[in-house]
């Protein structure tokens, strides 16, 4: 009996406790504000980072605080900065969306190889055995480290072995580019129609003993070209994205190494 008692009492107190706990934390709570509360709701979910905040509740959060902007959710666009915008009151300029560009078309078929690579399926476990096994130190090493974290499988190798960007399917989470040990992917305006698929900075003349499709810094994207869009900086071509664009196919035409390419 006294047994009983005993778990009557405990269970009772325990109801209590319960009850008093729920009063509190409903009286004590502190309410969110209404345009934090529609901020969050108006994120896509994504979590990917890319924002530079752990997810998408904190970067609404700190938008909402005033210690980031609206645009920097790439997977939101210039959809989620204008709506971030009008929940705040505040005007929002035009964001364009971005995407990851593999900054390298130098397969198998077109770089020199400097041996025989047998070790893990990493790029950055291939990049510390002198830089990789590819001719080209600044180049894609091919293994497939970035299409393993992308989160939305966006990216994939082509006939040729070359690893290329799905732009309709990237959400520009910046996670391929954070494991690239060579630097190759970059984000880039979703509308950059030419870009040169090289990430090489040496000379012309090196450049051409390890990859056939390697820009040589010639120049003649940038001289031959009236108004070309493209400038060469430290031996390699660089699209100005915003400079007009209208002779930016000419540019392609007239480069000897054809490494400009149409991501159209």
């Amino acid at each position: 009996m006294s047994v009983l008692i005993a778990f009557l009492i405990v269970g009772i107190l325990g109801l209590l406790l319960g009850l008093g706990l729920a009063i509190a934390d409903k009286k004590f709570a502190v309410e969110k504000d209404e345009k934090l509360i529609a901020l969050e709701e108006s994120m896509p979910g994504a979590n990917c980072g890319g924002c530079g905040y752990a997810g998408c509740q904190a970067y609404a959060e700190a938008v909402y605080k005033g210690e980031a902007k609206p645009g920097l959710c790439s997977p939101g666009g210039d959809q989620l900065a204008r709506k971030m915008g009008e929940i705040l009151g505040i005007q929002v300029e035009d964001v364009e969306k971005k995407v990851a560009f593999v900054f390298c078309r130098g397969n198998s078929e077109v770089t020199k190889t400097d041996y025989e690579y047998k070790g893990m399926t990493d790029c950055n476990a291939a990049a510390l055995l002198q830089g990789g096994p590819s001719g080209c130190k600044e180049g894609c090493l091919h293994l497939g480290s970035c299409i393993a974290v992308c989160p939305v499988g966006a990216i994939s190798k082509d006939e040729k072995g070359n690893v290329v960007v799905d732009k309709e399917k990237c959400i520009a989470c910046g996670k391929c580019v954070a494991i690239c040990p060579n630097h190759v992917i970059k984000l880039i305006p979703y509308s950059l129609q030419y870009v040169c698929a090289c990430n090489n900075h040496e000379n012309g003349a090196k450049v051409r003993k390890t990859c056939q499709v390697g820009c040589i810094g010639c120049k003649m994207c940038e001289l031959k070209v009236e108004g070309s869009p493209f400038k060469v900086e430290s031996f390699l071509s660089v699209n100005d994205s915003n400079a007009p664009q209208d002779s930016a196919a000419q540019a392609a035409a007239i480069c000897p190494q054809k490494c400009i390419v149409d991501r159209s």
